[in-house]
């Protein structure tokens, strides 16, 4: 699940101007508390939103589109006069914890900070000394665009009020300290809800609705939920099949695309097997709801047709990889027969895939990933809706076909 350049996407966002604030720390931290940092800092995928494309690393001025208009990521390297360098670790800290900056202003949600609340201070001074430590870069950020009245950011202590639980992540004693690791690195550093759990027109989630899935805004792409077997919920996945799709992209029961190839490419590979298996632990443990089956919203002449039609142009453009029964060849191509990912409610991704193609990420552990060719020229809008329906309701799989208005939709989708 990469990361990407919307407000809800799965990444660390500064999405507001540094404002610097105390004096610089004389005292560089032990080289131990640095690496640790680092490490936290991949953890937190910090580079995807504070990286802008060809530009300096952690120097901001990444655009996020949203909604509301579009923000753009801070320098957070330890430049005086443009980034952090001025900061304290009690500053960042607040701005971790509190979502506030320094001289207590008001960050915008894009900045994942009800997911970084979790984090502790050990780790968040950590993090802190190893941002410390980097090439400074002298970048001013570049102020955001907004629309009214969502340039008020008075308008946030409204946003807080209903949505911001601010507090460290709280151990539960009746699990194992694996499963409380997973839980801290997935609901805190990971923040895995900023994509997996469902928004509402303000921006704003309920944990009673966490992980539960939903349309990233501006990059449509569906992140699936992480609750339901039906779904990307990983409850009959093995522990080694889950830590494979983490950390490698790729696993016998499927690949990863979009924005978690982002995430997987940036982040995940570089954690410890350890951090990953207790992710892969606490991920198995919430799957747990069986919800209903998915409605069809095609007629059912129709459906009929399209799934004619979609046979044919399975068989001739996608049966060579993934097999006529739909069997694949995993781990490199993934087996449609029976994959959660393509059932699930919604046929977003599926048919991005067949427009756009892909390639899981290239990861320490699989360096060399196969991918899948676009089919956006060469097949029309009823090519895709046919292939895709078909794919979908084959082989005793229980998706939905979909219409060709609805492939027609996300030709225009923005590729990153």
């Amino acid at each position: 699940m990469r990361r990407t350049t919307a407000i809800f996407s799965a990444m660390l966002a500064l999405a507001a101007t540094p404002m610097p604030a105390a004096p610089q720390s004389p005292q560089p931290a032990p080289p131990d508390v640095v690496k640790k940092g680092e490490y936290l800092a991949r953890a937190g995928d910090c580079v995807a939103c504070h990286t802008a494309p060809e530009g300096r690393v952690f120097a901001g001025g990444r655009a996020m589109p949203t909604p509301f208009g579009t923000l753009y990521t801070s320098n957070i390297t330890p430049d005086e006069e443009t980034g952090i360098g001025r900061w304290s670790s009690d500053d960042f800290y607040k701005t971790m914890h509190h979502g506030r900056f320094p001289d207590g202003g008001l960050l915008y949600p894009a900045m994942p900070f009800g997911s970084y609340t979790k984090v502790t201070r050990e780790d968040s001074d950590a993090i802190f000394a190893y941002l410390k430590a980097i090439a400074p870069v002298h970048q001013p950020d570049r102020p955001h665009e907004l629309d009214f009245p969502y340039n008020n950011r008075s308008l946030i202590l409204g946003w807080r009020t209903l949505y911001f639980n601010e507090g460290e992540f709280k151990p539960d004693p009746g699990q194992s300290e694996e499963w409380n690791r997973g839980a801290y690195l997935v609901e805190g550093l990971g923040h895995c809800g900023m994509c997996h759990t469902p928004i509402n027109a303000l921006g704003g989630s309920s944990e009673s609705e966490a992980f539960k899935g939903g349309l990233i805004p501006m990059q449509d792409w569906y992140a699936p939920s992480l609750t339901s077997n039906k779904e990307a919920g990983l409850g009959d996945w093995s522990i080694e099949e889950i830590s494979d799709l983490l950390q490698k992209g790729i696993s016998t029961r499927g690949a990863v695309y979009g924005p978690m190839a982002e995430v997987v490419y940036n982040s995940l590979q570089y954690m410890t097997d350890e951090d990953i298996r207790a992710m892969a632990v606490y991920l198995k443990s919430i799957a747990q709801d069986e919800p209903a089956p998915p409605r069809p919203s095609v007629r059912t002449e129709e459906a009929s047709l399209l799934i004619s039609l979609g046979k044919t142009v399975y068989d001739k453009e996608c049966a060579s990889c993934h097999g006529f029964e739909g069997e694949g060849k995993p781990p490199h191509y993934p087996p449609l027969a029976g994959n959660q990912s393509i059932q699930m409610e919604s046929a977003v991704n599926g048919i991005r895939m067949v427009l756009n193609g892909g390639y899981p990420p290239a990861t320490i552990k699989n360096p060399m990933p196969h991918g899948m060719p676009p089919f956006a020229v060469s097949l029309s809008d009823d090519e895709v809706a046919a292939v895709v329906s078909y794919i979908r309701t084959a082989w005793g799989n229980r998706g939905t076909p979909v219409s060709a208005a609805e492939a027609n939709k996300l030709r225009s989708a923005p590729l990153q």
